[in-house]
């Protein structure tokens, strides 16, 4: 769906449409009726030599940790996400998969490639080649729960549709069993939130978006005049910010609205965030003041807690008369017991004789306890204690496939430069010799799975 239907005017009349009486309500997600007048700022399709403008495809899971951002400054609607996502790198068999596994039949869909105004981006086209038939709520919603689709994406879109058809339901003072979704309306609203919903969950990032612009103005539909922002839409964007676009038109669908009310975790301008991939979604309306795009943004948050010093307590103890072996089991001890950190390091101490210090770093309510299994398992007499504070990179592990086995491997992000791979030495040793070859050819294939999985090289 777009912010306007390529059949709708706003705000003019058409005596060719009628009201529907003696009938179940019937919901149509867009709500004009014909083609707008002005062309600035119209998608253009690109050349046969740029048709595609997305980056290397995502893989399944690279926005774990990461932040997507939606920003809707012209609007929303359901084809201009799944358009967008898609642009950013959501691979397009993502989408085609998941809406091949629909028990549908009687269309096709299509992305496009070219530009709105001078930005390039996607659009995203549902053709009818068949005939449709009207659907209830009902229908659409066992439709899709027995569908072959992943569990995750089925979950996502139900509560999608839900959301819209509870809309639809209270604006008419209707039960949801009622509503009914017009032959187009209902094909192009499934397709629509099926695609977006597999787009997310492949990604698996955390989502935000921006307070919403709201068009005015009035539309022709099937059941008479409405008013801009359509009824359904206000009700789908119920705990949503919004305000003014100060445009005559619909820049917000009801299925664009329940798209984003589903999936947004909250509301802002702009959030802190490291950019790393940009996509743009085109409208099928033209504006005259803007480029009719959604565009989208994945990147690393920058959260001020996320990255405030931590407060942490090192513990040191001058030994100079242990051996090797001891001093390592109790940095295995302190490790076992809590500490965020354990070494030792060689010092020449008094009268010259060879000595290290032990340190430990360890959270302050571990001060007292670490200190005494320090003095109960080595020969020293004190253990000075320190407060300190350190900045820390966030750190996450993720479960890499190889050919050997998954390895756990520990990445370290943020605003500090490129991240940082390490597998876990120990899973890698266990591998190794399970499939008796040298532990760094484990640890090689792990560091280039988990490159490709979360950079997308």
């Amino acid at each position: 769906m777009t912010p306007s239907d390529k059949k709708s005017v706003h705000g003019k009349n058409d005596p060719s449409l009628g009201l529907s009486s003696g009938h179940p309500f019937h919901a149509n997600h867009n709500h004009s009726d014909s083609e707008p007048a002005h062309r600035a700022n119209a998608f253009r399709l690109g050349s046969p030599n740029s048709v595609d403008q997305r980056r290397s495809d995502l893989v399944a899971g690279y926005g774990q940790g990461r932040l997507l951002f939606l920003d809707a400054s012209s609007g929303i609607a359901g084809d201009m996400t799944v358009a967008a996502l898609v642009n950013l790198g959501v691979p397009w068999t993502v989408v085609e998969s998941a809406v091949l596994a629909l028990p549908l039949s009687g269309f096709r869909v299509e992305l496009q490639a070219g530009h709105a105004g001078a930005i390039g981006a996607n659009r995203f086209n549902v053709e009818i080649t068949g005939n449709q038939e009207e659907r209830h709520y009902r229908e659409i919603d066992e439709l899709i729960r027995t569908s072959s689709l992943p569990p995750e994406v089925r979950e996502l879109s139900t509560r999608m549709f839900q959301r819209l058809a509870e809309a639809e339901a209270r604006v008419h003072n209707i039960p949801i069993d009622r509503v009914h979704f017009h032959e187009v309306g209902a094909i192009d609203a499934i397709v629509d939130v099926v695609g977006a919903s597999a787009a997310f969950v492949h990604l698996q990032a955390e989502v935000c978006a921006s307070p919403l612009p709201l068009g005015h103005g009035f539309v022709h539909c099937r059941h008479g005049v409405i008013p801009l922002p359509a009824p359904a839409t206000v009700e789908c964007l119920r705990g949503v910010p919004t305000y003014s676009a100060g445009i005559e038109a619909e820049t917000v669908t009801p299925t664009g609205a329940a798209i984003i009310a589903s999936v947004s975790q909250r509301f802002t301008r702009w959030p802190e965030i490291i950019p790393e991939r940009t996509g743009f979604g085109a409208g099928t309306l033209t504006f005259p003041d803007r480029p009719n795009v959604l565009r989208v943004v994945l990147g690393q948050p920058q959260e001020a807690a996320r990255f405030a010093c931590q407060g942490h307590v090192v513990l040191e103890a001058n030994i100079d008369d242990m051996t090797g072996e001891l001093i390592g089991h109790v940095i295995s001890l302190l490790m076992q017991s809590g500490a965020l950190d354990a070494w030792a390091a060689p010092i020449t101490m008094k009268k010259g004789r060879p000595g290290v210090i032990l340190s430990a770093i360890v959270e302050p309510g571990d001060s007292q306890r670490l200190s005494e299994l320090i003095l109960r398992e080595t020969t020293t007499i004190g253990v000075r204690r320190t407060e300190a504070e350190r900045v820390e990179r966030p750190r996450r592990i993720v479960e890499v496939p190889t050919r050997f086995g998954n390895v756990p491997v520990k990445i370290a992000e943020g605003p500090y430069g490129p991240a940082q791979f390490k597998p876990e030495f120990d899973a890698c040793v266990r591998l190794a010799e399970e499939h008796q070859i040298p532990v760094r050819e484990i640890i090689t294939e792990a560091l280039m799975r988990a490159r490709i999985l979360v950079l997308g090289l």
